[in-house]
Parts: structure tokens; sequence; C-alpha cells
């Protein structure tokens, strides 16, 4: 089951896409967008997790911007739209819009109170930021560019988490994905893993550089971390 609920925060609220699993009380996992907004391959992430046994919750990260985005990576138009809005955001609002959709996730009839939270692209950076400052039960980090920018903060992350890097990302550079690495390398409860030969964006369902195997690899791994640290 989907609904939309809104999130009420001090300057104003915004809409999250919800998908509940059919047996309930159960772990949340906040879903957080790429550049492209809450669009079909969000929620398709969200009732993958639903099927999984996890409500599944998306907040609308570029509300402030324009509420409501849903783009695609098919046409250069979209991707140019994308990029605009992502080059306008706000990083810190951002985190603080995770944060209060963490705490409505909590009061959501059904949840257990554990959380998680998985980004992707954009939102992968945010999931970053958010577990540095804000923790998380586990967290999930696709591709999540710009990541090297805040690894100070990657002395602050204490809660489980897990990171997927494809090895010839072209908003990733090789250097950045080895301080990423060097960052992570001792703390305990962050794994890092890189796809050969795979691009950014490669486990987007509908994506251009959409790679099966490397995705099925990445989710797999993605499935398993949840069942340990949440269920």
């Amino acid at each position: 089951m989907s609904q939309y609920i809104t999130v009420e925060i001090q300057d104003g609220s915004f809409q999250t896409y919800v998908v509940f699993p059919d047996v309930l009380p159960a772990p949340t996992i906040v879903v957080i967008q790429e550049i492209l907004g809450v669009n079909a391959d969000i929620r398709d992430t969200c009732h993958e997790l639903a099927s999984q046994g996890y409500i599944a919750v998306s907040p609308d990260l570029f509300w402030r911007l324009e509420p409501g985005v849903d783009l695609s990576d098919q046409s250069e138009a979209e991707w140019q739209k994308g990029v605009v809005l992502y080059t306008a955001f706000d990083y810190d609002a951002g985190v603080a819009d995770i944060a209060a959709t963490i705490e409505t996730a909590r009061s959501l009839p059904g949840a257990n109170g554990k959380i998680g939270l998985l980004g992707y692209c954009l939102g992968g950076l945010i999931t970053f930021i958010t577990t540095a400052r804000k923790g998380a039960d586990a967290s999930v980090v696709y591709y999540g560019g710009n990541t090297e920018k805040y690894l100070d903060e990657a002395t602050d992350i204490k809660n489980p988490l897990l990171m997927h890097l494809g090895e010839e990302d072209e908003y990733i550079s090789k250097e950045a994905q080895a301080a990423i690495i060097a960052a992570l390398k001792d703390n305990g409860a962050a794994q890092v893993f890189t796809y050969p030969g795979r691009r950014h964006a490669f486990a987007r369902h509908r994506g251009q550089h959409y790679d099966k195997d490397a995705a099925a690899l990445a989710n797999g791994r993605t499935t398993n971390f949840f069942q340990l640290h949440l269920i």
C-alpha cells in the first residue's frame, strides 16, 4: 500500500512517498532521491523494499525549489533540469529535511523505531552527511557525488555504513574514490565496495548506464546489510 504523507517543519512542509509492507510492525528505510526527484525509479525502489518487509519513505528534497519533481535521464532536457536543481540545492537544508523525515517515520503506524537510510547520487551524499551528523541504525550510499568534499566528517560516522562506487564513475574521479576509501578504511562500521568498469548510476533501474549484474551484486549486498542491522 502506497500513499503520500506530509512532513511539517518550521519553515514549511513537504510531501513524502510511503509504501507499507504486508506485515507490521516493521523497520523503516528512508530512500533519498537522485537529482531526478522522487521519480519512477525511486518509487520502484520503495516498493522493492516494502516487498522485503520494510516501510519505505522517500521525501521530496527539492520542495523548496520545485515541489513534485519527477524526471528521467532519458532526455537531455530532463537531465539538465535535474542538474539545475542540484546546483541550487542547499545540502544543509536537505540534511535537516531528512532528520525531520526520520522523526516523522518513527511515528508512522506500524513502525518499530528502527531507521535505515538509503541514498543514490545526490541522495548518497545526503545519506553520508546525515549519517555523520544525525546517525541512523544503518546507512547505504550508492555513488554519492561530492562525498570527497565532506570526508572531514567521516570520523563522526558511528553506525554501520555501506558504500557502492562504480570504478569508472564520471562524476566521482578515481582520486575521489581513493580518498573516500582511505577516509573510511579504519572505521570498523564502514564497508566500501567498488564495481570495475561500471559508471555512475549503474543501479538506476531505467538508467542509461544500468548494469544488471553490478546492480544485482550491489543490491544483494544492500539487502543482506539491512537484514543484518535492521531486522
